[in-house]
């Protein structure tokens, strides 16, 4: 078990809020129309297409909407987009580092997108290669604690999924963190799901190697630049390496 940033927890209860608001919506279904077209429409052999039908229905989005977008993606219907993924480096506050991936059918608008908002919130877009090599692409599962009337341990998680390559478990409050090598994502999901464990997401994510601590102001700038990138419609991710501290976190949710 290792501690880990305030910042992973809120973005995960962040995730929740955007998918109650629908936000979220169309970012998941892009994300299936893609791994459909990448890896064929067939979720039992196609791992990426399959976590991310899991990850749309847990955020409620309708079947029928998940049934098009991979029938869209692998050309068994009309009107699948040509996505192309994009990232983007940059600045925040106080020297964060940060990589916005963007899914899109249009680089020129996504392009200008990511430059408005950067720029508007305080932000600066850097070369590439200049943020990349502070990251490193690694699988990522959460598991929720409360499952089906059952508390879940950070002990139960570590044993299902160490023999398949799991290399830390982090407490994100209502959840646990599970980070691997990117090539493991899949086995440490279905040891969770062999262990009878459910999760919320799996996912290759890019994890930094160091954090940048911010302090209330810094964090403030921080958490609006995040917002004004995660509403642009061509950004899929954003990730960083801030840590925002509890008693900094509270204070801004107040």
């Amino acid at each position: 078990m290792s501690g880990h940033s305030k910042w992973a927890t809120t973005k995960h209860k962040k995730a929740v809020i955007d998918a109650r608001r629908g936000k979220l919506f169309a970012k998941l279904i892009k994300n299936i129309e893609v791994a459909a077209k990448m890896g064929g429409g067939d979720p039992a052999g196609n791992p990426t297409l399959y976590d991310a039908i899991q990850k749309a229905k847990k955020s409620s989005v309708p079947n029928d909407n998940i049934d098009r977008a991979v029938k869209r993606g692998s050309g068994a219907e009309a009107g699948g987009a040509d996505y192309q993924t994009i990232m983007y480096e940059g600045y925040g506050p106080a020297g964060v580092a940060m990589l916005i991936e963007c899914l899109t059918d249009n680089r020129n608008r996504a392009a200008m997108e990511v430059r408005t908002a950067t720029t508007r919130n305080g932000g600066t877009l850097a070369d590439p290669g200049s943020v990349a090599f502070l990251f490193n692409r690694k699988g990522v599962v959460i598991v929720p604690k409360s499952q089906e009337g059952k508390e879940v341990s950070d002990d139960d998680v570590l044993e299902a999924t160490l023999d398949a390559g799991a290399e830390e478990v982090n407490d994100l409050g209502e959840a646990f963190e599970v980070i691997s090598e990117a090539s493991d994502l899949v086995g440490v999901r279905s040891a969770l799901q062999d262990a009878g464990l459910d999760y919320d997401s799996a996912e290759a994510e890019f994890v930094p190697d160091m954090q940048v601590t911010l302090d209330a102001d810094a964090a403030g700038k921080f958490t609006r630049l995040v917002d004004a990138l995660e509403d642009c419609d061509d950004v899929q991710n954003v990730f960083t390496n801030a840590d925002i501290p509890d008693d900094v976190m509270a204070a801004l949710d107040a």
